[in-house]
């Protein structure tokens, strides 16, 4: 469900988002840009989380904290990740 969201931008910010809206932007309207924005906002954090979490692996590993897997990968990965 969309809700709308009421936001207090300076001359600058909404002159940034007039600028990449309308006629020859990817952008039809402001609403879809800042969504826009966000989404891909939000995909950084995630990547981010990923980042650390393959550092944070490596680490372990360098560190010898590892165990041998013993099971199926390919299944693990499918029941993860549908």
């Amino acid at each position: 469900m969309a809700e709308s969201f009421n936001l207090t931008l300076t001359d600058e910010l909404r002159s940034f988002i007039d600028q990449n809206c309308g006629d020859g932007t990817l952008y039809s309207t402001p609403s879809e840009f800042v969504s826009d924005l966000l989404r891909q906002k939000k995909q950084q954090q995630e990547a981010e989380k990923i980042r650390q979490a393959v550092i944070e692996g490596y680490r372990d590993s360098i560190a010898g904290r590892t165990y041998e897997f013993e099971g199926n990968l390919k299944d693990l990965i499918q029941k993860v990740d549908p």
